[in-house]
């Protein structure tokens, strides 16, 4: 049975142990990557699109987590070719009808044009809209199991 984690925002995650990596998310967006041939599983989270080059390059942007995310993955022994990639979040939980920001738009975005960028095939995305989601990654399988979070249920 694999044990479980609780992936934060602005954090990666890889391993290649069975793991069920879990995370929340409204306008953040998560990339998983899954190596079939090493069972090697990685996960970001991540809550903004772009780091403007000001300050800590963290992974609580896009740009940078999935670099990192990418970076882990070949340090545990895959090969881009071999990655498949899932996409998750970016809802609009907080619009009101403006979308000047558009972060959840945007973070979707970045996700999508980066991992066409390296060359890496997604496999399959979830994203847009204005619920929460909850996501549960099996590290061995790939699989990710996802749910809708009703406003105020969090915990489910």
């Amino acid at each position: 049975m694999p044990s479980t984690f609780f992936l934060y925002p602005g954090t990666i995650f890889v391993t290649s142990e069975p793991e069920i990596i879990s995370t929340i998310l409204g306008s953040c967006v998560s990339v998983c990557f899954f190596d079939a041939a090493l069972k090697i599983g990685g996960i970001n989270h991540f809550m903004l699109p772009l780091w403007n080059g000001a300050g800590l390059a963290s992974p609580k942007y896009g740009n940078i987590a999935i670099e990192k995310l990418l970076e882990k993955m070949i340090s545990f022994g895959s090969k881009k070719h071999n990655l498949q990639a899932k996409i998750f979040g970016g809802s609009e939980i907080l619009s009101n009808g403006n979308s000047l920001f558009s972060v959840g738009k945007r973070n979707i975005e970045v996700a999508h044009q980066l991992i066409e960028d390296y060359g890496i095939m997604v496999k399959s995305s979830h994203v847009g809209g204005k619920t929460g989601r909850k996501i549960r990654f099996n590290t061995a399988t790939g699989e990710v199991i996802m749910s809708f979070i009703q406003p105020g249920n969090i915990f489910q």
